[in-house]
């Protein structure tokens, strides 16, 4: 699956490769005869689309090398380097064309537009716009962000294109020039496109959250186990595309036996895989009072007390040891809370003078996964 997808990556990068060469020998030639500055500065964004498509081959071949002793969860995070290289790409491409084009504002020349120059104008349009939805939409199938925001920005361009091609028009007709301000339009666009890519890189390198329906997928397959009373805890680190690794915590029944554990575990294990692709490498136990309605209440009302706090968002891993005289649970606090240590020291405090015979133990738990 991972060799296929690594191929289709590249093939669809030699094809943009390919088209936008051309495009820009196309754009180049129109904006030189026709001295647009527009067009020029187009030509050289399909250029840097030409390069972004190369870096994006580069990084899918380096992504796929085979773990290593001193990365032995692959290469795969090289894919999220090499679209944050294209960003700075598309970045810099964007600030040289705008010091072009207000230097042609500063010193304007007259353009000089055909019948050719505005056809093979249009051609292009037509072309970004193909190549941008076939681009954009294979980087999705196969979870491509380099993919995706090159199909992104070929879509975007067609549009630039076609703001040129408007501009032409308005040129010949009224004989007013607006090239060199397009210029300076079109290179804000860019910049601006630049920014957003890396900003959307470089939040993947330092690690999002997961995505709300992978948590739920791999939640559903684990509680789908009869002894399975909840699943908390879910942490999926992010080793590239192809590379999921999780760990979670179980809830399960006090009177479970290890060897029926140990084989619930591997069956989670085997489960999650099969269903999410997230291979699960730590499978952590909480045990569940499952003797006492005693225990049930006193649950009951350390509920109560916790969701009387406005951002409180969930409470597990609730067990009482009664040999130790101990309770113990967990809370999720979400991040609107500004201080969630004192909410945490609340709900203890209300725990331990309802149960001065027990000695309390609360933990405070981060809203990492839905």
């Amino acid at each position: 699956m991972e060799k296929n997808r690594d191929q289709i990556i590249i093939r669809t990068s030699i094809t943009g490769i390919i088209a936008n060469v051309f495009l820009a020998a196309f754009k180049a030639f129109v904006g030189m005869a026709s001295h647009s500055v527009a067009v020029v500065m187009d030509a050289v964004n399909n250029l840097s689309d030409a390069l972004s498509s190369l870096i994006t081959i580069i990084g899918t071949k380096l992504a796929g090398r085979a773990p290593d002793k001193k990365h032995p969860m692959g290469h795969g995070r090289t894919e999220y380097l090499s679209a944050a290289i294209i960003s700075i790409i598309v970045l810099y491409a964007g600030v040289t064309a705008f010091v072009e084009s207000v230097k042609k504002i500063i010193h304007p020349e007259t353009p000089d537009y055909s019948k050719l120059s505005l056809l093979i104008i249009a051609v292009a349009v037509v072309v970004k716009i193909l190549l941008g939805l076939y681009v954009k939409k294979t980087g999705e199938k196969v979870d491509s962000d380099a993919l995706v925001a090159s199909g992104s920005d070929a879509l975007f361009d067609s549009i630039i294109s076609g703001s040129t091609l408007v501009a032409a028009l308005i040129f010949i007709t009224t004989g007013k020039s607006l090239e060199s301000w397009l210029g300076a339009v079109i290179a804000l666009f860019i910049i601006k496109s630049g920014i957003e890519m890396l900003r959307e890189t470089l939040s993947s390198i330092i690690g999002e959250r997961i995505p709300a329906e992978t948590a739920m997928a791999v939640k559903d397959a684990i509680n789908s186990f009869d002894e399975v009373s909840g699943s908390y805890d879910l942490i999926i680190h992010n080793y590239g595309p192809e590379t999921l690794v999780g760990s979670v915590h179980i809830e399960v029944p006090d009177t479970i036996t290890a060897h029926r554990l140990d084989e619930l575990q591997r069956a989670i294990m085997r489960k999650v895989m099969q269903e999410t692709g997230v291979v699960m490498t730590g499978i952590s136990v909480y045990a569940k009072n499952t003797q006492s309605e005693e225990i049930k209440a006193m649950e009951d009302f350390a509920r109560k007390t916790t969701f009387a706090h406005e951002h409180t968002l969930q409470l597990h891993g609730f067990y009482v040891d009664e040999p130790e005289k101990r309770i113990t649970f967990d809370v999720v606090i979400g991040y609107e809370e500004k201080d969630p240590a004192k909410v945490i020291e609340e709900i203890r405090s209300a725990m331990q003078e309802k149960y001065p015979d027990y000695k309390c133990y609360v933990t405070l738990d981060y809203d990492i996964s839905d």
